[in-house]
């Protein structure tokens, strides 16, 4: 499912609502290996597969913080906001990772817009998030992501 507004006014109008759920997205051990080469942490639970099948999760594990980044384009399906100039992404509320990620696993958004408040020249959203795992009995990440949108 996916909700296109058109402009700032629609847009805050949409505060409140259910964005629903994006579809499901794998965690694979090379999407592990490239953010382990792009932000430079190697840690053995993610990267030393054989290692990490004898560490406490029994498997590598995503990043944290690969796993808050999946926020971003799952967030695009639920979400197109179209009329505006400029869309940018202005922070984090809270974040906590109650289960930890293991290669192979997929994961989706369920959101929900919980604010939309003007600001100098646009609208800041509030988006309230939990990254699933399917399967899982605790999501891997729960957030409340900030956004900013400019006419």
């Amino acid at each position: 499912m996916s909700v296109t507004v058109n402009g700032l006014d629609e847009l805050k109008k949409l505060a409140g609502s259910d964005l629903g759920t994006s579809a499901w997205i794998e965690v694979t051990q090379e999407r592990i290996n490239t953010f382990a080469d792009a932000t430079g942490d190697h840690q053995w639970i993610h990267t030393d597969v054989e290692k990490a099948k004898e560490g406490p999760f029994g498997a590598p594990i995503a990043h944290g913080y690969l796993t808050l980044s999946l926020f971003i384009p799952l967030f695009t399906e639920l979400l197109d906001v179209q009329g505006v100039t400029t869309k940018v992404n202005y922070g984090l509320d809270k974040v906590r990772f109650p289960s930890p990620v293991k290669v192979g696993s997929r994961i989706r958004l369920v959101a929900k817009l919980a604010s939309a408040e003007d600001v100098p020249g646009g609208v800041q959203i509030a988006v309230d998030g939990t990254l699933e795992i399917e399967g899982g009995g605790k999501p891997a990440a729960v957030l409340r992501s900030l956004s900013r949108f400019y006419a």
